[in-house]
């Protein structure tokens, strides 16, 4: 399957690789290309955004538990969010082949931008109506669910190294992921919530900006003249037919279910409980570097098959587990995060480049949609059967049986000949 690339105006095409060291000079000839114009745009709105969506956790329970609301209003907030996300997203990709990518990831962040701005004035003001704040958390998941689907079809029209461009947004990620509640708790203590959106809207309008000068070949639309339903049952057609695909995806979201999910709250319950807060908010910045750590692994391994590599690393995710599972003093839990974080940011990089490259561009927005949703659905009902389970037959319980499950899962991604023995493209 060939790959498509498209290199900025004004960036010259890779040259072919020396006959005296033919894999460094493509390396370095992609290292050097990879920070085209293009590329530090897409860079640069993808890094804000996920800056600013680490302070909306934040800015919610700051405002709604100042207004005297409950911790339940916050659950809602976030809950109208991930509803209308995870139900919306699949019909986000039909759009993004509708109407281009790039297109509806400007929209989206045009549409975030005026709803975050109104839940900054409406904070602002005083203690704003509670339907008002699931309505614009609704609005906000929609556009993040319009938004979405472009994030797989643009990095490898713009990165020459898919692998590393992956890579280095990983690294960006995990770093806003952490900085952003950090800023958020800090501006709470100046301006209060509303500040915190004023600053979230910001970047909306920054990611939008970005995007939009970006100097793309123009692309045509991939589907026209063909109904919403036709090009969703297209969608899974060109899913059914990647026996790779949707046989990862059936493992994972046995794996959201069991293990990824419940670890959700079950971490944040565990050690708060038996060290503190401070302790678990330590652990979430170590888990953090893990991830960053991960990401500069996948800079520089390149594994002949992605999946294979991302399968063993997976087996890091048990140290994670364990863990939890067994009281350890602080620097082993320590330990057990770090080698977490490494492990999923690993597997995370070597999955996204490999549908990136193995799926047409004519089927890529549709079927990253469809992996998006399952993945969501499967971590939230793992994230909410976590607690009652837990309560039925113990937190060690389920946490052994999350460390087993998670063996079997590595064995399987592992034993099917489809997922081990895929190669990479280049």
């Amino acid at each position: 399957m060939t790959e498509k690339r498209t290199v900025a105006p004004g960036i010259p095409e890779p040259t072919a690789p020396s006959h005296e060291s033919p894999a460094g000079s493509a390396r370095e000839e992609a290292v050097r290309t990879l920070w085209n114009p293009d590329f530090r745009l897409f860079f640069l709105a993808r890094t804000v955004a996920r800056f600013g969506d680490g302070m909306v956790p934040v800015a919610l329970a700051a405002g709604l538990l100042d207004a005297g609301y409950g911790a339940s209003s916050v659950s809602f907030a976030l809950g109208s969010w991930m509803a209308c996300f995870a139900g919306f997203v699949i019909v986000g990709g039909v759009l993004a082949d509708r109407f281009t990518p790039r297109r509806m990831m400007v929209l989206a962040d045009g549409a975030r931008l005026v709803g975050t701005a109104v839940l900054a004035f409406a904070f602002a003001a005083g203690a704003p109506a509670l339907w008002l704040v699931y309505a614009l958390s609704a609005l906000n998941g929609l556009g993040a669910a319009v938004f979405q689907p472009g994030v797989a079809s643009m990095l490898p029209r713009l990165a020459p190294d898919v692998q590393r461009g992956n890579a280095v947004l990983r690294v960006a990620e995990s770093l806003m992921t952490m900085a952003g509640p950090a800023v958020a708790g800090a501006l709470a203590g100046f301006g209060g919530p509303g500040l915190i959106f004023g600053v979230n809207a910001a970047t909306f309008g920054i990611s939008g900006i970005c995007l939009f000068l970006i100097r793309m070949e123009s692309v045509a639309p991939v589907v026209t003249g063909e109904s919403m339903l036709s090009e969703l049952m297209g969608g899974w057609r060109e899913f059914r037919a990647r026996s790779w695909l949707w046989g990862v995806i059936a493992v994972w979201s046995v794996y959201g279910i069991t293990v990824l999910g419940p670890i959700t709250p079950l971490e944040a319950v565990v050690v708060t409980e038996r060290h503190s807060s401070a302790v678990f908010g330590l652990m979430m910045t170590v888990q953090g570097a893990g991830n960053v750590a991960g990401g500069l692994l996948a800079m520089r391994l390149r594994p002949a098959r992605p999946l294979f590599a991302g399968a063993l690393a997976l087996f890091g995710v048990i140290a994670n587990v364990l863990v939890l599972a067994y009281d350890v003093p602080v620097p082993v839990l320590a330990a057990g995060f770090f080698v977490g974080g490494v492990s999923l940011a690993f597997w995370l990089v070597m999955w996204s480049t490999t549908v990136q490259t193995q799926v047409p561009d004519a089927a890529l927005n549709r079927l990253h949609a469809y992996d998006v949703a399952g993945s969501l659905i499967m971590l939230a009902v793992g994230r909410a059967l976590a607690g009652p389970v837990a309560e039925a037959v113990g937190v060690r319980e389920v946490l052994v049986a999350g460390a087993v499950i998670n063996v079997g899962v590595c064995a399987v991604l592992l034993a099917v000949p489809a997922i081990r023995g895929l190669k990479r493209v280049e």
